[in-house]
């Protein structure tokens, strides 16, 4: 079985659910897709992190480092940065605060980030494309280079095409019509 097919199992199992539900955008859908439940496991993090390296590669995108917003971007960033520890080029991970902190140094992205850094961002769930592209004008007003958006899941709803047409390339790791037929 391929590193691809066994996520695909695994968002499945632990990751889907049917039924009625709000979306953060507000939309209504009959599944959920809450990747934490696979992001945050150990066996879900031993997969993404170097299928997530390798999609990153076979892209082309010579990046120095990955984030996104949190909390969803969070495990998976971290994830393909420790699959890359061994490589000759390393990404670090950072991410990306909801807002400014109130104390401290105010930051809005924490982490090992630099602004002439070139980078994936990273997504657990596109749906409207929405928090990668929050994501990515954080990222940019800081200085960095985008290199492209790597998703968990695509729920392919036009996420994807919005963050397209905001001009950044796109990638996933599994799509929701490759999961939805294994969820009972």
């Amino acid at each position: 079985m391929t590193s691809h097919r066994q996520l695909i199992e695994l968002l499945a199992r632990r990751s889907v659910r049917r039924g009625n539900f709000t979306l953060a955008s507000g939309r209504q859908s009959s599944f959920y897709v809450d990747c934490r439940l696979t992001t945050m496991s150990p066996k879900g993090l031993s997969s993404i992190g170097p299928l997530g390296l390798s999609t990153i590669r076979d892209r082309g995108w010579d990046a120095d480092s990955v984030g996104g917003l949190t909390l969803g971007a969070d495990p998976v960033s971290y994830a393909i940065s420790y699959a890359s520890a061994e490589t000759k080029k390393p990404l670090r991970a950072f991410t990306v605060r909801k807002e400014a902190k109130a104390h401290g140094t105010g930051k809005l992205i924490e982490g090992p980030f630099e602004t002439s850094d070139r980078v994936v961002v990273i997504e657990d769930v596109i749906t409207t494309g929405g928090s990668a592209l929050k994501a990515a004008e954080v990222i940019r007003a800081a200085g960095a280079t985008i290199l492209g958006v790597l998703a968990v899941v695509d729920r392919e709803e036009g996420g994807r095409e919005a963050i397209e047409a905001a001009g950044y390339q796109v990638a996933s790791l599994a799509k929701v019509s490759e999961i939805l037929p294994l969820v009972t």
